[in-house]
C-alpha cells in the first residue's frame, strides 16, 4: 500500500486558468476556437496528449487497467483507465464513469475499495480513475473545491474536461452518458463538476462528499442534474451538520431539488439493519423533477466517513454503495432522457 500511495508521481505547481465567471469567458473563447478549425479540444486543454501503458493493479499486467500520464498547464497530471472486456466485445458506444478519490487518498486505492470494475464488467462502462494533484499548503493530494482548498492552483474542471474530451476521441464514449462519482473531496469535486462542466457530465453521485461554500454560491449547473448523496450520520471528517467549510447535508440536497424543480417533500423508505451491524438508515427520492432529474439521499445510521459495502475484508453495511451509484446514474442520459 505504501507503493500505492507515491503513484503516480506528481510534480511541479499548476496555473489556474480561470476561476468562477471567468471560467465561463475561458470556455467560450476555446469553444470558438474549437469551431473556427477541426483541432481536438483535448489539444486545446492538455498540454499533451496522454500517454498510456497497461498497469498491474489488478494483479497482473493486462490491457484491461491502464495508466495514462499528460501534462496539464506545465503540471504532470495522471489516470487509469479501465477497459472492460464487454466493451472490447460491443461495438457501441459505452457509458463512461469516472471515480475520484478522497483528500490525500490515490486513484489506486480508489480503485480498491469502490467495486466499480465488477459492474463495468457487468455492464460494458469505461470506468476512469483521475488522480489528484498536491495541495502545495499541505503536501496531499486533492481536488481543487474551493473552500478549504483555496490554496490550490490547480484547474480540475479543466483536467476532467480534457480527460473527456481524449477518450472520447480515442474510445466508443456515448457522450450523453458521461458520469462522476466521488468519496469525500471526491464526492465535492463531482458536485464541482456538476456545477461548472454539466454540459458534458450527465450525472453525479457522492458519498460523504458535501458541496464547499464556494462551490455552492458559485454553481451555475445545465437545467437539471440527477444527484445521489450518501451519507454516514457519525461522520466525523465530514459532518452530516455540516461546519464553518462544509455545507450541511440538507441544504445540497434543497439545493438540487431546488435546482431541478422536484416535489418538495421526498418519499422516504427505511433501510433496515440486516446483519445487525447498527447500519441501518433511510432512503429519501424527490420525485417529479425536470427532465426527470430526481435527487436521491441515503443517510446511514452508525456509519462514518467510509464507502459502505456488502463484501468480507472491508466495512460492511446494508448497501452496496457502488451498486447504488451505477444503478442510479445509469438511468440518465444528458438530455434528460
Amino acid at each position: 500500500m505504501g507503493n500505492e500511495l507515491r503513484w503516480p508521481k506528481l510534480l511541479g505547481s499548476g496555473i489556474l486558468l480561470a476561476r468562477e465567471n471567468v471560467w465561463w469567458v475561458g470556455f467560450l473563447l476555446i469553444f470558438s476556437a474549437s469551431c473556427a478549425n477541426d483541432q481536438n479540444l483535448a489539444d486545446i486543454i492538455l498540454d499533451s496528449d496522454p500517454v498510456c501503458e497497461p498497469h498491474s493493479g489488478l494483479g497482473p499486467t493486462s490491457n484491461q487497467l491502464l495508466a495514462c500520464t499528460l501534462v496539464q498547464r506545465g503540471l504532470d497530471r495522471s489516470f487509469l483507465i479501465y477497459i472492460p472486456d464487454l466493451y472490447e466485445s460491443q461495438d457501441i458506444p459505452a457509458p463512461l464513469l469516472f471515480s475520484l478519490h478522497g483528500y490525500t487518498s490515490s486513484a489506486i486505492i480508489n480503485l480498491s475499495y469502490t467495486g466499480f470494475q465488477k459492474l463495468a464488467d457487468q455492464h460494458g462502462f469505461l470506468l476512469i480513475y483521475p488522480q489528484g494533484s498536491i495541495l502545495s499548503t499541505t503536501g496531499a493530494t486533492h481536488w481543487n473545491v474551493g473552500g478549504w482548498t483555496t490554496g490550490s492552483t490547480t484547474n480540475d474542471v479543466e483536467f476532467i474536461e480534457g480527460i473527456i474530451e481524449w477518450a472520447s476521441t480515442n474510445y466508443r464514449v456515448d457522450v450523453k452518458r458521461i458520469y462522476s462519482a466521488g468519496m469525500s473531496n471526491g464526492g465535492s469535486m463531482s458536485y464541482h463538476l456538476a456545477c461548472h462542466l454539466g454540459s458534458k457530465v450527465t450525472a453525479i453521485a457522492s458519498v460523504t462528499g458535501p458541496m464547499t461554500f464556494d462551490t455552492y454560491r458559485d454553481c451555475i449547473p445545465r437545467g437539471s442534474t440527477p444527484v445521489l448523496h450518501i451519507h454516514g450520520l457519525i461522520d466525523p471528517v465530514v459532518p452530516y451538520l455540516g461546519n464553518s467549510v462544509m455545507m450541511p447535508i440538507n441544504d445540497v440536497i434543497e439545493y438540487w431539488v431546488q435546482a431541478n424543480n422536484c416535489d418538495s417533500q421526498g418519499v422516504e423508505t427505511a433501510i433496515i439493519d440486516q446483519d445487525g451491524d447498527g447500519i441501518g438508515g433511510t432512503y429519501t427520492r424527490y420525485e417529479n423533477c425536470t427532465s426527470s432529474a430526481n435527487v436521491d439521499l441515503y443517510l446511514l445510521d452508525n456509519l462514518g466517513h467510509q464507502w459502505p459495502v456488502i463484501r468480507s475484508g472491508l466495512v460492511r453495511a446494508d448497501i452496496d454503495a457502488a451498486s447504488i451509484v451505477w444503478g442510479f446514474l445509469s438511468n440518465f442520459e444528458i438530455d434528460g432522457d
